[in-house]
């Protein structure tokens, strides 16, 4: 079984092939939004505004993955504490030192 690093290795290399197939969405959006969009992309080196639309989305996606995957192995983390016996209050004052 492939460990959790080259997994996350193998999907972000299908997200970079060029040729992903692709589905065509509606999406409303503010006129104005969508002008700043064109008069941006440029600027950014998009060659439209539709790839950086894809662009933002793709960065936002992929921090919020990011993040749950973290809060998901956190999680595991501390069941596995506590199946190992640790005080809950030990892995309470652990995770507050911790979020400060």
């Amino acid at each position: 079984m492939p460990n959790e690093s080259a997994m996350k290795i193998n999907k972000l290399k299908q997200r970079l092939r060029p040729n992903r197939p692709m589905v065509m969405i509606s999406l409303r959006l503010p006129q104005d939004v969508i002008d700043d969009l064109k008069r941006v992309a440029p600027l950014l080196g998009f060659s439209g505004y539709q790839p950086l639309i894809r662009a933002y989305i793709g960065q936002g996606l992929r921090r919020d993955l990011s993040r749950l995957e973290s809060k998901q192995a956190l999680t595991a983390f501390v069941e596995e504490l506590r199946q190992q016996g640790v005080a809950e209050e030990t892995i309470t004052a652990a995770m507050e030192a911790v979020a400060e």
